[in-house]
């Protein structure tokens, strides 16, 4: 007799005001194969993630009497749950601001159930990915490129004549990203994904910003950069032949 085996489902957590939005919510995606719990407010919201193992989070940002805004800050500064904020108000303020908290995606009411499911399945994919890059890059020590050394676990970049480079949170993690997908053409997208293995909180979401940074410090002229390669309207290429070491 053949063993079956059953893939676990992932647990979903809703996070609304709205009493009919829980029980769409619930019924849609329990149809769908998720596992889902619901919460008024922040008080229930933080029982729940005490309790059981939550893999994803979906918040309103206007709770009645609560600033979501201020719940997604506290939750994010206690893990790394993906969150997906729904909000009624098309408002670019909310956006930006709660992307900047860490959300990971932003969904404005009225929306569809079936684009909620897509995006939340996009979420815990991406999740997934990036826990399994984690493990695989758990063993590596350092890049090392041209005369430079960028050390993993001490998280500093290090010139051929042993002359440290000061990188901010941001250019460390957007470099590390670089030299693990050498020859690869990476867009913003994917790399602020990668970024993110190195370190749970993305400090400067402005990739091209970050890119700008780190050429000043490894690039000989960055105006005519050799490492960071531009391609226009899709992202970046790091153009070098990178060693891994153990």
């Amino acid at each position: 007799m053949k063993a079956m085996t059953n893939q676990p489902q992932s647990h979903v957590l809703v996070v609304d005001d709205d009493p009919q939005i829980r029980e769409l919510l619930q019924e849609y995606l329990t149809e769908n194969a998720l596992r889902v719990s619901v919460a008024e407010n922040g008080a229930q919201m933080s029982e729940l993630l005490a309790a059981e193992v939550i893999d994803l989070v979906i918040l309103d940002l206007r709770l009645a009497g609560e600033d979501g805004m201020t719940i997604a800050r506290t939750l994010r500064d206690q893990s790394a749950i993906p969150i997906i904020m729904l909000t009624g108000v098309r408002d670019e303020a909310d956006r930006v601001m709660g992307l900047e908290l860490g959300a990971d995606d932003f969904l404005t009411k009225p929306f569809s159930p079936r684009e909620l499911l897509a995006r939340i399945r996009t979420v815990l994919r991406r999740t997934k990915s990036t826990a399994l890059a984690q493990a695989q890059r758990r063993e590596i020590r350092a890049y090392r490129f041209a005369d430079f050394e960028l050390n993993l676990r001490t998280r500093r970049l290090r010139r051929g004549d042993n002359q440290n480079i000061d990188l901010t949170n941001g250019e460390f993690n957007l470099l590390a990203a670089l030299l693990a997908a050498p020859e690869q053409i990476l867009s913003r997208d994917q790399l602020l994904t990668a970024s993110r293995v190195y370190d749970n909180e993305v400090y400067d979401r402005s990739i091209d910003i970050q890119v700008l940074r780190l050429r000043r410090k490894i690039e000989a002229d960055p105006t005519q950069p050799r490492f960071i390669l531009t391609e226009r309207g899709v992202g970046y290429l790091f153009k070098s032949s990178v060693e891994i070491l153990y």
